[in-house]
């Protein structure tokens, strides 16, 4: 058998065998084969809003026992109570958790309002591309 003929079966062989998956097998019922994730602008805008209402909301009422917290520490350290210590320690590590949760919330509505402008500005480009192109009128 020749290289070429070789070459020929092998990518026939190949071609015959070709399927492609994501990661899962297509799931039963009537949606069988079809899209099951729908993501449009109204739903991004709804989670971006959320995103931005908890940050407001964590950036007052995450902290608003870190001085009564800050306070019954030192107490508890004057009075060489070694509770008083670890006391601080966790006000500590609730802030430091606070901020990281204030930060994520705050990137992830700022993301989704990037990802919704633009893709907004995507369209519109697209939109003035087709209009003036001879697709345009092909489309009509």
């Amino acid at each position: 058998m020749s290289f070429d003929e070789e070459w020929s079966a092998a990518r026939a062989t190949a071609a015959a065998n070709v399927s492609l998956r994501l990661n899962q097998a297509s799931p039963p019922g009537p949606h069988a084969g079809g899209a099951d994730l729908e993501l449009n602008q109204d739903h991004l805008g709804a989670v971006g809003s959320e995103a931005h209402r908890l940050h407001s909301r964590l950036q007052t009422d995450g902290k608003h026992a870190a001085a009564a917290t800050a306070e019954a520490a030192g107490a508890l350290t004057r009075e060489g109570f070694a509770s008083g210590a670890a006391l601080s320690g966790v006000n500590t590590c609730w802030e430091s958790q606070v901020k990281t949760l204030v930060a994520a919330c705050a990137q992830i509505s700022n993301g989704l309002n990037y990802s919704l402008s633009s893709h907004h500005r995507d369209e519109q480009q697209l939109y003035a591309a087709f209009t003036t192109s001879k697709l345009d009128g092909y489309l009509k």
